[in-house]
């Protein structure tokens, strides 16, 4: 086995130079792949080693961290692998966040740079030139350009061989409201990989043939962890661009012959609504992956296409998926397979009582044998307790609620994390209160995830309002308006329903169980009002959101 994701990618490399390793369809957000191109392995290490060597030069080592704001551009590649080459660590970070987010997740990993892309760096330096020890930011446009030295001391080692060293950390939203820091060995990242690499069944890769579409973010664990080291592995070819676009996924799919393509739940059902094209009709594809597919959607989706949608289960914190590809496959609602080997699991009650077969309960993971963390996150940064905490009893504990059939069959049944999400972003509800809760016209909020067309959850605030102002459609949008500036505009309600009454329970934590009537529908609440497509507008100021341009109300 590879020592590192460096090491793995290298050997890749020199065995296969002529075999095409990134490819990027045209695109404006693509940097230097903005009118499409193909790299090769062997141009890719040569890109990649001699950055490594800047790196060094520059003192960078095991211990460094540097935050990668770069987005889906070859760029973050480079960079990622460059680093993990010398020792340090990339925090990869969503380039999306707004100024106070990228404060919290630079600064909180002790980053000793920053490296964003010209249209992002004066934002980012803006930021870090107000931390207490200012960092300095590398411009990934400029590849000639010089890169500062750390400004923060290495840590100490902590890790006893490359395997177990930190590859990197990876956000993921917690339920307090600021998000986790995973950190992901080099162990981690390899075993990811071998793990996609060998599902097999439906999923089964040939080496050096297989070419993976999966337009999606690069900062999270998908592209940078479980994909990019499934490639690697195999000595494929991993495609992606700037994000899904429905307009020019099929054109995307036939011109780089895409072979395996990923999905969130939205993708197959936006598909499905556009008017067939002599395109759809020529693609190579021999199977789709991701999660969160309806089944008549599937049916439909695969008898016009042509291949198989695989649904499956993973977190940033495992590593590891479980995938419904064995044949004969699953074909019921929410299954998501069984799982195998080194990976075990178990169905609980709130006691990790394990309930019987076909019963409700969260569901628990681990490696099997002496060592259950084996190829798991190394922890969550600076929180050794709620590390310790989500491994009790010797089993990661998911939040995640499913029943399990006596043959191993798993199906999803719901989260219990207090997360939304919306196309396929994690998005935190406690953040999404935190924000909002600080409008003067908010007394109390409750925010939950309602179901989306289009999105598979919208974001839905419950609010009881301060004395003196009146619930009705001018102030939800007022609402809307004035959180702007606080939250990214995902993360922006969708609706807003005014409640007189926001339930708690005796330690007054909020009852979101019982807001509305069970079985009904929150979005057809006569107290709802519909703010998706002001959601969707330029910002504006609360005063001028009126007339034709008020969210629809449900009264």
């Amino acid at each position: 086995m590879p020592a590192s994701v460096y090491e793995q990618f290298a050997t890749a490399a020199q065995h296969s130079p002529g075999l095409a390793f990134l490819c990027y369809p045209s695109s404006a957000n693509a940097g230097e792949a903005a009118q499409g191109r193909q790299y090769l392995y062997g141009e890719a290490l040569k890109t990649v080693n001699a950055l490594a060597q800047r790196y060094q030069a520059a003192g960078y080592r095991r211990g460094h961290r540097v935050a990668l704001v770069v987005g889906n551009r070859p760029e973050h590649f480079w960079h990622l692998l460059a680093l993990n080459s010398v020792g340090a660590s990339a925090v990869l970070i969503n380039p999306g966040y707004l100024p106070d987010e990228l404060a919290y997740t630079i600064g909180f990993a002790d980053c000793a740079l920053a490296v964003g892309h010209g249209a992002n760096v004066g934002a980012l330096s803006a930021v870090t030139d107000r931390f207490t020890s200012p960092i300095a930011v590398h411009d990934a446009d400029d590849p000639a350009g010089p890169i500062a030295g750390p400004r923060r001391e290495a840590a100490a080692a902590q890790a006893t061989s490359p395997l177990a060293t930190e590859a990197m950390i990876i956000y993921t939203s917690g339920t307090t409201g600021n998000p986790k820091g995973c950190i992901i060995s080099n162990e981690a990242c390899l075993q990811s990989g071998e793990f996609y690499a060998g599902a097999g069944g439906i999923m089964h890769m040939e080496a050096g043939h297989e070419r993976i579409y999966a337009p999606f973010p690069s900062f999270h664990m998908s592209i940078s962890v479980f994909t990019l080291n499934a490639v690697t592995q195999l000595r494929n070819c991993l495609i992606t661009r700037d994000g899904f676009h429905v307009s020019t996924w099929w054109a995307d799919v036939v011109s780089t012959q895409a072979t395996i393509v990923h999905y969130l739940g939205i993708v197959p059902p936006v598909l499905l609504r556009t008017p067939p094209t002599e395109l759809e009709k020529h693609h190579r594809v021999k199977f789709g992956q991701g999660a969160g597919v309806d089944p008549s959607v599937r049916e439909q989706f695969e008898q016009r296409f042509g291949f198989p949608l695989v649904e499956g289960w993973g977190m940033t914190e495992t590593a590891r998926a479980i995938h419904n590809a064995a044949q004969p496959r699953c074909m019921e609602a929410r299954a998501f397979g069984r799982p195998r080997l080194p990976l075990e699991v178990r169905v609980v009650d709130d006691n990790d009582a394990t309930v019987p077969f076909g019963t409700e309960g969260e569901l628990l993971v681990r490696a099997a044998g002496a060592e259950p963390r084996k190829g798991f996150f190394s922890g969550y940064l600076k929180q050794p307790q709620e590390t310790e905490h989500a491994w009790r009893g010797g089993w990661f504990h998911t939040g995640d609620i499913v029943t399990q059939r006596e043959d191993g069959m798993l199906f999803f049944v719901e989260r219990r994390k207090n997360i939304i999400r919306r196309s396929g972003e994690n998005i935190s509800a406690a953040a999404i209160e935190d924000a909002l809760v600080r409008d003067p016209a908010v007394d109390l909020v409750a925010v939950i995830a309602v179901p989306d067309e289009l999105h598979d959850e919208e974001i839905m605030a419950c609010v009881r309002v301060t004395a003196g102002h009146s619930a009705g459609a001018q102030l939800a949008a007022a609402i809307l308006e004035r959180a702007r500036d606080k939250l990214a505009h995902y993360k922006l309600p969708g609706w807003i329903a005014f409640l007189d009454e926001i339930p708690v329970t005796g330690t007054q934590k909020i009852r979101k169980g019982v807001l509305f009537p069970e079985g009904s529908d929150p979005r057809a609440d006569p107290r709802t009002y519909d703010l998706r497509t002001l959601k969707r507008r330029p910002p504006q100021h609360p005063q001028h959101a009126s007339g034709g341009h008020l969210p629809t109300g449900n009264r």
